[in-house]
């Protein structure tokens, strides 16, 4: 039979709230509402004393945690730690990782989708005192930088970093046509966006403000390859305000040619976050592989 546990919070989880410490620390194993319910019941104990969800934990605090079998409610995905697939890490130090997603893999599972970045995190980094959790996402399709925290204090940071703008971001793209606007053309729209999550349609023309800088980086007959600068983050934005200047992004079957094969060539290229400035070049081979000269451009775009 499974038995009560005892976990010590660790520096890296403190300042969590209990019920967030506990969905961590269980990795999906249990649904939050059970969760809750062991809260409310007064099975959770911290420090031998009854606590509310919201209660905020420090180091060195003793949770008790009831007994439980792994799984048993049908609702909860199984085996996240044991998905398919490795997991590139394009940077790592004590506070922060950079994970290099491919195309083709989603950032979170739900929906059905079992394999994702925060699935083969759990993977990779099981037995954490903290699971690296991701800052903030990017669309299935599109490969790239994605943040990740390894700390609730650094998490915490990163999401206020990137709530105040104060995260840069720099993508690379080719798009279809030749691109008309001049380097570095501010382009301003409203968005927004309706339909259930995960099949969202987002256009142009009224919403909220959506603001990118634009570069072109290399020019060819039919197609263009772009630096873009995002100053805002909103849903598909690079996506919806290049296809709606006649130059969807190469690949984009939702926004551009619906009958289109191949990968979306959309890459979140080099981003500057705490004091960090990270790159990652895109895994494009042949004809869509860029030059390190444009490479050079689309860097120089964070300092701008």
């Amino acid at each position: 039979m499974p038995e009560a546990q005892t976990v010590v919070v660790t520096r890296a989880e403190s300042g969590q709230k209990l019920l967030q410490f506990l969905e961590r620390r269980l990795t999906g194993e249990v649904p939050r509402s059970a969760i809750q319910k062991w809260i409310r019941t007064g099975q959770v104990r911290v420090d031998k004393g009854r606590k509310k969800p919201f209660d905020r934990l420090a180091e060195g605090q003793a949770v008790r945690i009831p007994p439980y079998t792994p799984g048993e409610d049908k609702s909860v995905p199984l085996g996240l730690g044991e998905q398919p697939g490795r997991l590139v890490i394009a940077f790592e130090d004590d506070e922060l990782l950079a994970v290099a997603k491919p195309a083709g893999l989603a950032a979170h599972g739900g929906d059905g989708v079992d394999d994702s970045v925060t699935a083969r995190l759990k993977a990779k980094y099981a037995g954490a005192d903290f699971m690296p959790t991701l800052a903030h996402r990017l669309d299935r399709d599109t490969s790239g930088l994605l943040l990740a925290a390894k700390s609730y204090e650094a998490l915490r940071r990163l999401n206020d970093l990137f709530a105040a703008g104060k995260v840069g971001k720099v993508y690379v793209a080719w798009v279809d046509g030749r691109w008309s606007e001049p380097d570095g053309a501010l382009l301003r729209d409203t968005m927004e966006k309706s339909g259930a999550p995960g099949r969202e349609k987002v256009r142009t023309g009224s919403g909220k403000d959506a603001l990118a800088r634009v570069t072109s980086l290399v020019r060819e007959k039919d197609r263009t390859l772009l630096g873009v600068r995002l100053l805002t983050g909103r849903t598909h934005q690079i996506r919806v305000q290049l296809a709606s200047r006649g130059n969807p992004v190469v690949g984009d079957r939702k926004y551009g040619d619906n009958k289109s094969r191949g990968l979306m060539r959309l890459h979140c290229y080099a981003m500057q976050a705490d004091g960090r400035t990270l790159s990652l070049k895109p895994a494009w081979t042949g004809k869509w592989a860029p030059d390190e000269d444009a490479l050079r451009a689309a860097l120089a775009l964070l300092f701008d």
